[in-house]
């Protein structure tokens, strides 16, 4: 009985790490909903601006509240995961690397193009982790999700499809830059970047929220990760 009992306990603790994770999630994501539409950071156009802008101004500290909520709660759900071993070490990886690439871009804004000093390699160093933490979250939902979901063909397709749909806003941007290269044109004033970096941004934590979600333990007991 004690094996059981010991899987049960174990249910249970990756159930609350999901349930904790998706509830972070969503109050980092509503966060940032409340910077674009409460004074004064309702002035950033959300049309053509980043989401790193509040962290430029007023909004800073709730902005750095919302990315450190959705880092902390990406790493709650994905350990979850890991401790039912519904993720692979593949899938652990690249959510590890866009946890950390969240909290980079806290740690380091981005630059500030009407300050006359900018903020130096820190804006460098702000654009590479956003890249790589767009980059390698639906990566990881992807190769998670025949693991994740050996029982569920409709969840792991949800899923599949969440990933594809956020790699898909990721193309748009650098299907722009690339066009800017050739045309000599500012890429960011191609495409409407805000939009397109905010449905990117929601895609992605639905596709995460989708993956972490608490399965039937009767499909735990049967799954190994790879």
């Amino acid at each position: 009985m004690a094996v059981p009992d010991r899987n049960r306990n174990q249910d249970r603790r990756a159930t609350g790490l999901a349930v904790a994770g998706i509830v972070a999630l969503a109050v980092g994501a509503l966060l940032v909903l409340l910077l674009g539409l409460v004074p004064p950071t309702n002035r950033i156009s959300v049309t053509t601006r980043t989401i790193s802008e509040y962290g430029l101004g007023p909004g800073k500290q709730v902005f750095d509240l919302a990315v450190v909520l959705v880092a902390a709660g990406s790493a709650a759900g994905l350990s979850g995961l890991r401790r039912q071993r519904r993720l692979p070490v593949a899938a652990a990886v690249l959510g590890a690397l866009w946890t950390v690439g969240l909290l980079v871009v806290v740690a380091f804004p981005k630059t500030d193009w009407a300050s006359a000093t900018g903020s130096g390699g820190g804006g460098a160093l702000h654009r590479a982790a956003s890249v790589v933490a767009f980059a390698c979250l639906p990566l990881a939902v992807l190769s998670a999700a025949r693991v994740t979901f050996p029982r569920s063909p409709r969840r792991r397709l949800a899923a599949r499809l969440l990933a594809g749909l956020s790699l898909g806003w990721f193309a748009v941007i650098l299907g722009a830059v690339a066009v800017a290269a050739v045309a000599d044109e500012r890429w960011w004033q191609l495409i409407p970047l805000g939009l397109v970096e905010r449905a990117m941004a929601l895609t992605e934590l639905v596709a995460l929220a989708a993956l972490v979600a608490p399965v039937r333990r009767a499909q735990n007991s049967s799954v190994r990760a790879s």
